[in-house]
């Protein structure tokens, strides 16, 4: 069985890191990795790093003609079974391809909430016949991508995954503390989301601003990584003079280490096709608030596994905050559930899923 994934990201998030835990278990299970991917970009790094076998695609845009094209070409030379996708340039270069003549079967995978775009392109690079599966890594995505293919069997949920052995050695440690210099007395509550658009850090500066104002000032907020809004956050934070207890960390390699030093992982979400980062909290023994925002609810029940309020509500996001943090035994309990819960969102389950899928469709060919 010949599976050639399709990345088509110049930079490495959480669906790049979804992809890598899926080839890795894959490998594992005897099927030979194929990636095709930009050139240059930070998981061509990483295939050349595994010894992965890879192949160059621009995948500029879902208008790429000439990436659709040379999808053709490659899949015949290296008699590709299945090509799956991973992400939106992907999906339309499968689909020019498809148009260009490529016969092989397809399987997509969409990761995000976005509603689908009402455009030609859009519409058919997720019908077109070739396609044998869309698999969602959420039930609300699944929704979504439902009111435009319409085909309930074409759709499916397999659940992103993660590697709960690499946050063990780290549960329980002072990373952020002794890093920073921060004492005891102090709350540290943080988000490891991209600074993007829909991770809606504005809602998690208004918490942050609420929280500050109206419970306690013994507090850090920690942002922990980089994104395109980076300067109008800090611009924000500043405009409301809470500057001093914000710190951003900028990207981190060791994010299984900084991660289980937090007190309270806050993910302020307004969109958020999963959630792996609440996953990952999860796993680290770190008690969740966050809003419900896409696929998150499938995750954090309120109560159970973590605490949860309506997208945008800053008020009720800091007293969950703050009720988390005066109440030590809701913590424990949530920590506990929440763990447990994390165990079966695990890689090895998530590859066994999909390797059966591939199965099916080389059977049903």
């Amino acid at each position: 069985m010949n599976v050639l994934h399709l990345s088509s990201e110049s930079t490495w998030r959480g669906g790049e890191q979804q992809i890598a835990y899926l080839i890795e278990e894959l490998e594992n299970m005897g099927l030979k990795p194929i990636v095709a991917c930009r050139p240059e970009s930070v998981f061509e790094s990483f295939c050349i790093e595994k010894g992965w076998e890879y192949h160059h695609l621009e995948m500029k845009s879902s208008l790429d003609v000439k990436s659709g094209l040379a999808l053709k070409k490659l899949c015949q030379k290296l008699s590709i079974d299945i090509m799956h996708a991973h992400s939106s340039h992907s999906h339309g270069t499968a689909y020019l391809s498809y148009l260009l003549g490529n016969k092989t079967s397809v399987i997509l995978t969409r990761r995000v909430d976005f509603e689908l775009k009402n455009n030609f392109i859009s519409r058919h690079k997720y019908t077109f016949p070739k396609i044998k599966k869309i698999v969602c890594v959420s039930d609300a995505i699944k929704e979504i991508v439902l009111r435009t293919v319409k085909k309930q069997d074409k759709c499916t949920t397999i659940y992103s995954s993660i590697n709960h052995k690499k946050f063990e050695p780290y549960i329980g440690k002072d990373y952020l503390r002794e890093k920073y210099g921060i004492g005891q007395e102090i709350t540290l509550i943080g988000n490891t989301s991209a600074i993007a658009p829909h991770k809606d850090y504005f809602t998690f500066v208004d918490s942050a601003h609420h929280y500050i104002k109206n419970f306690d000032q013994k507090v850090k907020f920690f942002i922990i990584g980089k994104g395109e809004l980076e300067n109008e956050i800090k611009d924000y934070i500043k405009k409301l003079e809470i500057e001093n207890y914000f710190i951003f960390t900028g990207f981190v390699t060791n994010i299984e280490e900084v991660l289980p030093s937090l007190d309270i992982f806050f993910i302020s979400s307004k969109t958020e096709g999963l959630g792996t980062s609440v996953i990952d909290a999860f796993a680290s023994k770190v008690p969740v608030v966050a809003t419900k925002a896409g696929g998150i609810p499938e995750l954090v029940k309120n109560l159970e596994t973590g605490l949860i309020s309506e997208v945008k509500d800053y008020r009720s996001l800091a007293e969950n905050l703050f009720e988390l943090k005066q109440n030590k035994n809701l913590q424990e309990q949530l920590i506990t559930t929440a763990f447990n819960y994390s165990l079966q969102f695990n890689t090895k389950i998530m590859a066994e899923k999909y390797l059966k899928l591939y199965q099916e469709i080389i059977i049903g060919k």
